[in-house]
């Protein structure tokens, strides 16, 4: 994933954000001040008490009210979202009604997920009850700009914990129309909260005492900074970073569907997510027919202004972005992978870049063992499906694997060998409130969504009673 602590631009004590379509400054918000962040923080422990105490459902009918709130503003929502990072307008709306949908899932689930669970021992009463820990600072990025707040926040938010936000710099709007949501949801005060510093207030604040716990969607990197700041001051934090997904490929797969689904699981989002399909994985019986296939609709997908409604890949969310990508296409063909298609930015204002190809890679080249975050997508020929799954394994990654075979019960006993936290079978990985979501090796640790990741953040207390 692209670092969560984003690099920022102080201008005149301001961030700045620019529409990657086409390189304008969009606004400067100011930095808040030091008096600013020390009224958010007293403000969050007020606010705490108050959540925490609250009957679970009024915390319940507040994610319903927010819910309802983002399906209002869904439209325009989805504008600020296109402008700032560049995803394609229809998708930006999906990403609303995601989040309202993950909303009304917490309200509707998360008190029988908190209740307390009877525990059989010696005693003439025995429990486990689910305590909030406090207040939980969130380090996000900027591909999902809305999802990212509520796939962590809304069940942190409904086991009675509230959220002080630092969103990545690019997308700082959409993290105040956010709070904005927040603002009259709650009578003793809202719940989520902005916090707008930089990078270098991160480790302070995961300091304060008045920080509960941390988490964080974003880089290797960032996660091993943020990691080692919350263990200096013995904090829980859950981290979701980096990856480099396989698409597995075996020869008695569904042809079309794999590809159909393929070119969207690399594709959406112009590329830029964490659990992307990245390095495609195709078995030898069909590697040649799948990767022509592939190439040409890849080739056909209709580049452009992310929000004209036709658009299926918009630009990427930074030049920078766009140059690490093209260093990274650069280098895996100069040590010996052949390009099928694309390979190069497009000209003209913005940060486009070419829906890219990349067949025969090796390993130990960037687009094996890093993480390409854009429309680029490797692909790998394997002897067979033993094979496949070692070189599935064969990354520092663990987020998410695709597996695509007609034989069910053979894709499910090889999913059993891939080293991820989440393996789809004939489908697009993605997050689904109903189901853990998270890594293992150095895509992170800890999880978000369904009962596990509510009760991430809680005090899992165990309650003895006797006469």
């Amino acid at each position: 994933m692209v670092d969560g602590m984003i690099r920022t631009m102080k201008i005149l004590e301001a961030i700045e954000t620019v529409n990657p379509a086409t390189g304008q400054v969009l606004e400067r918000i100011p930095y808040a001040t030091a008096a600013e962040i020390e009224e958010r923080l007293d403000g969050a422990m007020r606010t705490q008490r108050a959540w925490a105490s609250a009957p679970i459902e009024k915390r319940a009918a507040t994610l319903a009210l927010v819910a309802k709130q983002l399906r209002e503003h869904r439209d325009r929502l989805a504008e600020t979202a296109t402008t700032a990072m560049g995803k394609p307008i229809a998708q930006a709306r999906a990403e609303v009604e995601k989040c309202a949908v993950g909303c009304e899932y917490f309200a509707e689930h998360g008190p029988a997920m908190l209740a307390d669970e009877p525990a059989q021992t010696s005693a003439l009463r025995s429990y486990v009850a689910f305590r909030p820990l406090g207040p939980l600072f969130e380090i996000m990025p900027w591909n999902f700009p809305y999802w990212q707040i509520f796939r962590a926040g809304a069940p942190a938010l409904m086991a009675g914990n509230v959220l002080l936000l630092k969103h990545a710099a690019q997308t700082t709007r959409c993290a105040l129309d956010v709070e904005a949501l927040f603002a009259d949801s709650f009578d003793g005060g809202s719940p989520l909260q902005v916090l707008l510093v930089d990078d270098e207030e991160s480790d302070r604040l995961i300091a304060d005492p008045r920080i509960a716990a941390v988490t964080l969607t974003g880089s290797e990197r960032a996660g091993v900074a943020v990691a080692s700041a919350a263990a200096s001051a013995l904090k829980k934090c859950v981290l979701e970073l980096g990856g480099s997904d396989p698409f597995i490929v075996l020869a008695d797969a569904d042809m079309e569907q794999a590809v159909k689904v393929g070119v969207t699981a690399r594709f959406q989002n112009n590329g830029q997510s964490c659990i992307a399909a990245k390095r495609f994985i195709v078995e030898s019986g069909a590697y040649d027919e799948y990767l022509d296939r592939f190439a040409a609709a890849a080739r056909a997908l209709r580049v452009g202004d992310p929000m004209d409604e036709g658009v299926r890949l918009g630009p990427c969310a930074r030049k920078d972005l766009r140059e690490t990508l093209h260093r990274q296409v650069t280098q895996t063909i100069q040590r010996g992978a052949s390009l099928v298609t694309g390979g190069k930015a497009i000209e003209g204002p913005g940060f486009f870049y070419e829906p890219t190809v990349v067949c025969d890679v090796p390993s130990a080249t960037p687009m094996w063992d890093e993480e390409t975050f854009g429309p680029a997508a490797a692909f790998v020929k394997a002897r067979d499906a033993d094979e496949a799954i070692a070189m599935a394994n064969d990354s520092r990654y663990g987020l998410g694997c695709n597996i695509w075979s007609r034989d069910v019960e053979r894709a499910q006993r090889l999913a059993a060998r891939v080293e991820a936290g989440n393996v789809w079978i004939n489908g697009m990985v993605a997050s689904d409130p109903r189901l853990p979501f998270g890594g293992v090796k150095l895509s992170g640790f800890g999880r978000e969504l369904s009962h596990f990741g509510i009760h991430e953040f809680t005090n899992i207390q165990s309650v003895w009673i006797n006469e």
